[in-house]
Formats: C-alpha cells, sequence, structure tokens
C-alpha cells in the first residue's frame, strides 16, 4: 500500500471542499471496498478524507411519504429496519443476498452505490483495463469472460457492476442526493447514477469531482409483492452470475431489474410491459440488444429462468 495522508471532516460541504482541492483524493467511510483496492495498488489516493463523523446515518421519514437514508446507515442496519423490511422488502432481501454479515456491519449505503467492479482483469495489474488504466485496452474481450456482461457493453468494457443493493434501488426509483464542493446540493435518479462504458469505462457514476453522498431517498412504498433472487457459482459470498430485483401485483404487473449482466443495474420500463404474457416476453425486450461471448452466452438464458422462477414465486 502507498503512503498517504488522512483527516476527519466535521461536516459534508467541507469533506466535498477537501476531495475537490487535492486531485489524489478519496472518500474513506466503511472502506470495505476501497482498503483492498489501496492493499493491490490499484487505487492509489494520495489523501483520505474520513466521512463517520458526519451523522449520516439514520433513515427518516420524507414529507412525499417515502424514507431518507442516510449514506453512512450500515447494510445491516438498513436491511434490518422495520420500516424497509415491511415496505420495501426487495431492499431488504437484495443486502441480505450479498457479502458477508461481517462486512454488511461495515459497509455503507453511498459505499455500497460506488462499489467498484469485480472483473479479473481489473484486479490484477499485469493485465490491460479501460477502467483502471484508461486506454491500456480490455483484457476481457477476448479473454475470460464468463462472469461479465451481456448488455449495454461497448468496445472499450464488458465489466459488469457487482452490486445487489443497487438493483433493489433501482426497481424501488430511489434517487441519490448529494453536496458538491461549493455547497450546492442535487438529487439524481438511481436510473441515471452509474454510467455505461462506453468510451470512459474508467468512470462509474456520474458524480463530480469532490461530490459527496449526503442520502438515498425512497418514495412510497409500492405495495405488491417484493423478491430478490440472485444465481453464483457457489451457495454464498459470491458476486452474480445473473440476479433479479422484482416488485409485483396481484394482477401480474411489475418493475423488474437485472444484475450481473451489464455495466450498471439493468432496468428496461418498455419490457415491463410484457409482465402478464411471461418471463420470456420480458427477457425478449430486455436483451434484444444483447452482445453476449461465447462464454456468457448463458446468461440470456439464465437471465429469463430466474424471472421466471420469481414471477412464480410471485403468484404463490
Amino acid at each position: 500500500m502507498k503512503s498517504f495522508t488522512y483527516e476527519r471532516a466535521k461536516s459534508p460541504a467541507e469533506a466535498a471542499a477537501a476531495v475537490a482541492r487535492r486531485p489524489g483524493a478519496k472518500f474513506l467511510a466503511g472502506g470495505t471496498n476501497l482498503l483492498d483496492l489501496m492493499k493491490l495498488e490499484i487505487e492509489t489516493p494520495t489523501h483520505l478524507v474520513d466521512v463517520q463523523d458526519l451523522g449520516l446515518d439514520r433513515i427518516e421519514k420524507t414529507d412525499a411519504g417515502g424514507l431518507r437514508i442516510g449514506a453512512l446507515v450500515t447494510n445491516t442496519a438498513l436491511s434490518a429496519d422495520e420500516r424497509i423490511r415491511r415496505d420495501y422488502g426487495v431492499l431488504t432481501r437484495a443486502i441480505q443476498a450479498g457479502a458477508s454479515g461481517q462486512l454488511r456491519n461495515k459497509a455503507t449505503t453511498a459505499g455500497n452505490l460506488l462499489q467498484r467492479t469485480r472483473c479479473p482483469y481489473f484486479y490484477d495489474p499485469n493485465m490491460p483495463c479501460n477502467k483502471r488504466k484508461p486506454g491500456s485496452g480490455c483484457g476481457a474481450i477476448g479473454g475470460y469472460s464468463r462472469q461479465l456482461a451481456v448488455v449495454g457493453s461497448s468496445d472499450k468494457c464488458i465489466a459488469t457492476y457487482p452490486g445487489d443493493m443497487a438493483q433493489a434501488l433501482r426497481v424501488l426509483d430511489a434517487s441519490v442526493e448529494t453536496v458538491k464542493a461549493d455547497g450546492s446540493t442535487r438529487a439524481i435518479p438511481i436510473a441515471d447514477f452509474h454510467r455505461l462504458p462506453g468510451d470512459r469505462p474508467e468512470k462509474d457514476n456520474v458524480l463530480e469531482r469532490g461530490e459527496l453522498i449526503t442520502s438515498v431517498t425512497l418514495p412510497r412504498p409500492l405495495g405488491g409483492t417484493h423478491l430478490y433472487q440472485k444465481v453464483r457459482d457457489r451457495a454464498s459470498y459470491a458476486f452474480a452470475l445473473v440476479s433479479v430485483a422484482a416488485v409485483i401485483q396481484k394482477d401480474g404487473t411489475g418493475r423488474v431489474s437485472f444484475g450481473g449482466v451489464a455495466h450498471k443495474p439493468w432496468r428496461v420500463e418498455a419490457a415491463e410491459a410484457a409482465m402478464p404474457q411471461g418471463a420470456r416476453a420480458v427477457a425478449a425486450r430486455v436483451f434484444a440488444d444483447a452482445k453476449p461471448t461465447e462464454d456468457n452466452r448463458f446468461k440470456i438464458n439464465l437471465a429469463e429462468r430466474t424471472l421466471a422462477s420469481v414471477m412464480a414465486e410471485a403468484k404463490g
């Protein structure tokens, strides 16, 4: 691990300004992803701004009838909250499908959204990776790609977004609230938060330099049956080959987001109109523009079958 300097911020605006004015600075919260990457020298920040003392660890009601989740609420606390379990069950299920209990005790809401890909080429400094070193090439294209993207990729990157929580937030139409270095704030729809790789795969999201996530806001509860299924190569503590987050109503209509298949949570709202017709009709529209490799072509069929399982469970 390379040497770095450290400070503890006293307010969100102070933290944002501290990162913005130092080119090599990064925020530090739970550190469950960042510290691992620093040990491998994949991430090499010259300065860390600790945000753990900012009081962003509460879940509160909003005037619109939803909930505001502080950026520092741990995954354990969020998934166990009575209001989340009752009204946003897909979120509880998605969080509990990820990582281990020890990691969930430390990982934060904002950090979960910001976690980086687990593509093996990103984690291997000896291999080319445009996400790790822009312009170096993508070793996964033409290489081992079983776990990688089948849709939304580019000729620069076929990595996937690894998180579970964001799939549920995408189904729920959450928004991400931030503060910038100049003290201004904004709310970013979760649909727009994560980027597709395009020509800039090193940019995972739309945050500006020094912009700090302060909370995630959920709209009013949707009702319906909330489900999350995750298919992986081993029974626990593994990232998804395919996951499905869904909220399904009694009449068969609903919302669905797919994980493990793209650079961001993959939801195609236009395809959801086909849900009463069954999983095959939905999957045909969701993956109409898919560009799988020979190694991961199976994911398209797996996604359809996982959605079919979720829909069958919703029917009881």
